[in-house]
């Protein structure tokens, strides 16, 4: 049963973006014009990293591909999941105008319609954006590659993007009771890709420790990033934890899909 649920919420995810995809590609100049805005604007954060570098040789005892490295890391695995279910952050309006309970009374999983609604390829830019920046630093990195490394890098990416994702549907549960959380989503996923960009050398111990430990976004690149670069781990951590990004996305997932059930329990309409 769980199964075919399951199935069927990917079968309605693929029908409901597919048809954004094609709305989207009927004006392919308009499109293009999109993402190479987007691309531009993300962009901007490597620049002001750049800017940086141009007065610094290191940043936190990390050099400008080490850096380069972690910023392509967290750029990439969000753009995937702000691809994949970045359209869950407008739950708050439809929760406010009452426009979530159309969504209830199709037959398809609630999540699948409200992840795929309105599905932006134009946040292909950002990805794009990302894999241009780890390309480069993978180029002027000076690391020993060993066959563990080489494979821990789509893990990486994977595990990062199933976290930013579970982080993505909490803030969308967390809409169902306040109606108007949008900000505060953005704090902790856009907020936290930002973070993410900068080595941990840079920041207090404590947010260190609380990107760890509560909301673990230390995992999407700081964690196993140390592994590959041969840096000291975050808070002393012992080196098999590189090797725990897909475990930690696993936990995340299911405390989102848990509060997401929650959430939509608790649902009672608008009233009107």
């Amino acid at each position: 049963m769980g199964e075919n649920r399951v199935l069927e919420g990917l079968r309605a995810y693929r029908l409901i973006a597919g048809m954004w995809i094609r709305s989207t590609m009927a004006y392919r100049l308009s499109f293009a014009m999109t993402v190479l805005g987007s691309l531009v604007v993300t962009g901007l954060d490597f620049v002001a990293i750049l800017l940086m570098f141009s007065r610094v040789d290191v940043l936190g005892g990390y050099t400008l591909p080490e850096t380069a490295f972690l910023y392509g890391l967290a750029g990439t695995a969000f753009g995937l999941a702000d691809l994949a279910i970045g359209s869950a952050g407008r739950l708050g309006t439809r929760v406010r105008d009452g426009t979530l309970d159309t969504l209830l009374v199709r037959p398809a999983p609630v999540f699948a319609q409200v992840a795929a609604d309105r599905f932006a390829l134009r946040r292909v830019g950002r990805i794009t954006q990302g894999v241009l920046v780890l390309g480069y630093a993978l180029v002027a990195l000076d690391v020993d590659w060993s066959p563990s490394k080489v494979l821990l890098l789509p893990v990486m990416l994977l595990s990062g993007a199933g976290i930013f994702c579970a982080v993505l549907v909490a803030g969308a549960a967390f809409q169902f009771v306040t109606q108007d959380a949008a900000e505060v989503q953005n704090a902790f996923t856009y907020g936290g890709q930002t973070l993410l960009q900068y080595p941990p050398t840079v920041f207090g111990r404590e947010l260190v420790r609380g990107v760890t430990f509560v909301l673990p976004l230390a995992f999407v690149n700081w964690v196993p990033a140390a592994y590959v670069l041969g840096r000291p781990y975050p808070l002393g951590l012992p080196g098999w934890v590189a090797f725990t990004p897909p475990l930690v996305a696993a936990g995340c997932c299911a405390l989102a899909g848990l509060a997401w059930r929650t959430g939509l329990r608790s649902y009672r309409s608008t009233g009107s």
